[in-house]
């Protein structure tokens, strides 16, 4: 059974619940987007605020760190762009006519989705609108981006060339029940992914494998071939809408309204883990050194050990939900709808890991030895047979 563990330090100067948490590709910052309508910059290094974003006229639903800008997208149908330098507001991007959910940030393009049914692609430095895609019959609740030099083979490649269309493209998961796939440059449909009954809530891209997984509140996860757009294989085990969504060496893990993360072998759709001890939904999950760290809406953090499904440390103190989770530097941050962000130490956990795996790993050198003995010793007698047999 896990243990508690109280935080080393509780952030408290945001005014109202924390929605998003992002860490900069450097890990040197994180963003808070905020109920408040603002945002805030932290420093991993001393865990202290040194950025306030103001200007928004509403709440912000989510945020995104670059190393050098930070992106929030609000309820009052705006995306802003602010230095995180100086804290100056240096673009605002107009054009939704509702909640922006989502944003997206990816080479030199800002992509959002919102309620009003559209998703938008944006030139980051311009502060234009660059594309609208339209066709969803509801809101757009989440994004992913990849390039189609990551998924074609190079014949199709030359074809494309040929036809000169862009590599880029964007998909979109919408409470209408259907993932879409979009040329960026054109803004026309590729393919509409069928099969949920439900609202798509979240997403997660594996363009080397050509696959892509979405999570509904339809209780399934699906995988899809994003050239072909067909279905390749439905998980079907939780008993509540699919949350989120992490995928880390071929393992999926999925955190459910069931109140439960479960992981499946991505190959074969086989569940081969479910982690409980959870006495609300999971709203996050975060996988980092064979340890999965899970916040839910009983507000607590929890780590499990991810082979055994082992509850190895409850993390307490939190009033409401927790909506994010980062990991930086062996430090747990934990963003929640309480206002707080709160900072744990998790080296003692990483720690043990780490021993349990050098033994796993040593036992398996030592059985894969005797293994490679065993087959020398046999080939050695199947020798000397054959030798006896004149063969």
């Amino acid at each position: 059974m896990g243990n508690s563990g109280s935080a080393v330090k509780v952030c408290t100067d945001h005014q109202g619940g924390i929605n998003w948490l992002s860490l900069s590709p450097d890990g040197q910052r994180l963003l808070t987007g905020s109920e408040d309508g603002t945002a805030r910059l932290w420093s991993t290094a001393d865990s202290q605020c040194h950025g306030h974003f103001q200007g928004h006229e509403s709440y912000i639903t989510f945020c995104h760190l670059e190393n050098e800008a930070a992106f929030t997208c609000s309820a009052d149908h705006t995306i802003r762009k602010w230095d995180v330098m100086t804290g100056q507001c240096l673009a605002i991007y107009r054009g939704h006519t509702s909640i922006v959910n989502r944003i997206l940030v990816a080479k030199d393009y800002l992509f959002s989705g919102s309620y009003d049914r559209t998703a938008r692609c944006w030139s980051v430095d311009k502060e234009k609108q660059i594309q609208e895609f339209r066709g969803h019959r509801n809101c757009v609740l989440t994004l992913a981006h990849y390039s189609s030099r990551d998924v074609l083979e190079e014949e199709e490649e030359e074809e494309e060339e040929e036809e000169g269309v862009s590599r880029d493209l964007l998909v979109t998961g919408s409470t209408d029940c259907t993932v879409k796939v979009w040329w960026v440059s054109s803004g026309r449909c590729y393919q509409t992914l069928l099969g949920h009954t439900g609202a798509v809530l979240c997403l997660i891209l594996d363009a080397p494998n050509r696959e892509l997984f979405s999570g509904s509140t339809d209780y399934t996860i699906r995988t899809w071939n994003i050239v072909t757009g067909e279905q390749l294989k439905v998980f079907k085990e939780h008993q509540g809408s699919v949350i989120c969504l992490e995928l880390v060496n071929r393992h999926l893990y999925s955190g459910s309204a069931d109140r439960t993360v479960k992981c499946w072998l991505v190959d074969t759709g086989e569940r081969i883990q479910t982690y409980k001890a959870h006495k609300h939904s999971v709203s996050t999950l975060k996988y980092h050194a064979g340890i999965l760290f899970t916040g839910s809406g009983d507000a607590c953090a929890r780590a499990f050990n991810s082979k055994s499904g082992v509850l190895q440390k409850i993390f307490r103190g939190h009033k409401f939900i927790i909506n994010c989770i980062q990991i930086h530097n062996e430090l747990l941050y934990t963003a929640s709808h309480d206002g707080t962000l709160r900072i744990w130490d998790i080296r003692g956990i990483c720690k043990r890991n780490k021993r349990r795996l050098k033994k796993e790993r040593s036992a398996q050198g030592r059985s894969s030895q005797k293994g490679s003995l065993s087959r020398l010793f046999n080939n050695k007698v199947g020798c000397m047979v054959q030798q006896e047999n004149g063969e």
